[in-house]
């Protein structure tokens, strides 16, 4: 059973989500938020697998209540809905351990599948946040040679790191590199204690920002 909890602070809204997942077999609502707070507290106390997260709310903004949630001792995963014109935000909840994007009008059943993958620490996102995403990393950075973290990880690390960034799941990791699964999760658990990272996102993040690796843009 996947449990989830809903942020949103549309009443309506939440009563959406919840009448789309309540009738699958896997997936139990176990809350509501009606704000980054309260989605922090219930996080906190329910202990829920996913959460999804609406970006604007009161008291405390869906970016700050991800990066909180993200830090504790045994972190949820976070799907963020957002909408087309709010793609500005898809960056910065990227940086703070989102798990994945999604639109909000996205149909109910790639909501359920994008449910199901995340659970399983896979990153996700909706093609229209891509494009954003990609053309948010695609601008010019300034770097003063390799981070200090960087510098702490082994050539093998470096390697994972990159192909962490190239979007590849344990799964291709391991068929890319010859290794087990087994030995990737643990190659790829270093890479994020060494960068005091929270989620395969955020090491995406690492590799854009430091230069490790670029876009492919078309």
């Amino acid at each position: 059973m996947i449990r989830v909890l809903l942020a949103d602070d549309q009443r309506l809204v939440r009563a959406g989500f919840r009448m789309i997942l309540s009738p699958e077999p896997d997936l139990e609502v176990v809350g509501e938020a009606s704000d980054g707070l309260e989605a922090v507290d219930l996080a906190q106390n329910l202990q829920p697998d996913v959460v999804l997260m609406d970006i604007r709310m009161p008291r405390l903004n869906g970016i700050d209540a991800t990066a909180r949630i993200r830090r504790m001792a045994a972190p949820p995963q976070v799907l963020v809905l957002t909408t087309f014109n709010l793609d500005q935000y898809v960056y910065e909840a990227l940086k703070a351990g989102a798990s994945g994007f999604l639109l909000k009008d996205a149909p109910e059943q790639q909501l359920m599948a994008a449910i199901r993958t995340v659970v399983e620490g896979v990153a996700l996102f909706a093609p229209e946040v891509t494009r954003q995403l990609v053309d948010t990393l695609a601008q010019p950075r300034a770097t003063a040679g390799t981070p200090a973290e960087l510098a702490t990880l082994t050539p093998r690390e470096l390697e994972v790191l990159r192909l962490v960034a190239r979007g590849l799941s344990n799964h291709d990791l391991a068929a890319e590199l010859h290794l087990t699964e087994a030995t990737v999760k643990t190659h790829v658990a270093r890479v994020l204690a060494k960068l005091g990272l929270s989620s395969r996102t955020q090491a995406v993040v690492a590799a854009y920002e430091s230069g490790l690796i670029t876009p492919r843009l078309r």
